[in-house]
């Protein structure tokens, strides 16, 4: 597939997160995607693998954050990689404190399927919007 194909599952991605529709999302990945979201000792953080994997970390960015605003910017693509330049806007539901992030997230895909997603964001913001919630480690 060419990259404009790309952009388009990718922007497919986002339009299925933005419905809630977490199979829809999954249809759309390999079987083997690798999933990773920096900020070691974030609620969120880690490495994700598959299907299941990904579908947890779903389940745990639901269970602690309420996006209120959520906006892929700018796509950017080569090859196999899109990057998408964004922000949002959340409430920690630990804390109840709004943060405002941008970020880029980094697709690889492979015969029209993503295989890898990288975010890249201010992990010390989201730390102090955890900040003082018992769960948080930080």
């Amino acid at each position: 597939m060419g990259a404009q194909e790309n952009v388009q599952v990718v922007k497919n991605g986002y339009a299925a997160f933005g419905r809630g529709d977490v199979p829809g999302l999954l249809a759309l990945f390999a079987e083997d995607i690798e999933w990773h979201v920096p900020g070691k000792g974030l609620p969120t953080s880690g490495d994700y693998r598959g299907h299941s994997g990904v579908t947890n970390f779903f389940q745990k960015l639901a269970a602690e954050v309420e996006f209120l605003d959520f906006q892929p910017i700018e796509f950017v693509a080569e090859g196999d990689s899109v990057l998408v330049i964004g922000s949002d806007r959340a409430k920690i539901r630990a804390t109840n404190r709004t943060l405002e992030a941008t970020w880029v997230h980094a697709f690889t895909l492979r015969d029209g399927k993503v295989t890898k997603f990288r975010e890249f964001t201010d992990t010390q913001a989201i730390a102090a919007a955890y900040e003082g919630a018992s769960r948080a480690a930080v």
